[in-house]
């Protein structure tokens, strides 16, 4: 890994960019994409639009299987974001600040059908003390380009909301 502080992997989608863009600021988008049964946004939850704006996300980890977590709260921030082209959000607990890691999309237009998506999760941020606590990477690559297979069926085939 070039970098070990940030994974990323990108694939080429067949939407106009704006498309996709709407999705990724909607916290339900999130849910949609993610597809694991394991979020669920909170119901006063917002399209992002701007740095500072929050949305929160009830995690059940345990349709995963993966990590005895149980059920728990966090509160996402977006810390950068640039019209059809760039959200970045950072991920902290609801009774505790942000550890420092960011997870992003970046959005590149091919033409005004198809669009590169580059999904990431930085961890340059994070404190020596969470470093030594955490074996990286904690989001493994599967996990961005699952995300952005489901994004890519999301956006090809959308369903409606009943």
């Amino acid at each position: 890994m070039a970098d070990e502080q940030r994974i990323s992997t990108t694939r080429r989608i067949s939407a106009p960019t704006g498309r996709i863009f709407e999705l990724v600021t909607d916290p339900a988008g999130h849910v949609k994409i993610d597809g694991s049964g394991m979020l669920v946004a909170a119901g006063d939850a917002r399209r992002v639009t701007s740095a500072g704006d929050a949305f929160e996300m009830d995690m059940d980890r345990e349709p995963l299987g993966d990590i005895p977590m149980g059920k728990y709260r966090v509160r996402n921030v977006v810390t950068r974001i640039e019209p059809d082209a760039l959200v970045e959000w950072t991920v902290g607990g609801i009774d505790h600040p942000p550890i420092g890691h960011v997870y992003g999309y970046t959005l590149a237009p091919v033409d005004d059908h198809t669009t590169d998506v580059t999904s990431y999760c930085d961890w340059s941020g994070v404190s020596e003390k969470w470093k030594a606590r955490v074996s990286w990477p904690v989001v493994p690559l599967t996990m961005l380009e699952k995300s952005l297979a489901n994004l890519d069926r999301v956006v090809t085939f959308p369903t409606t909301d009943a």
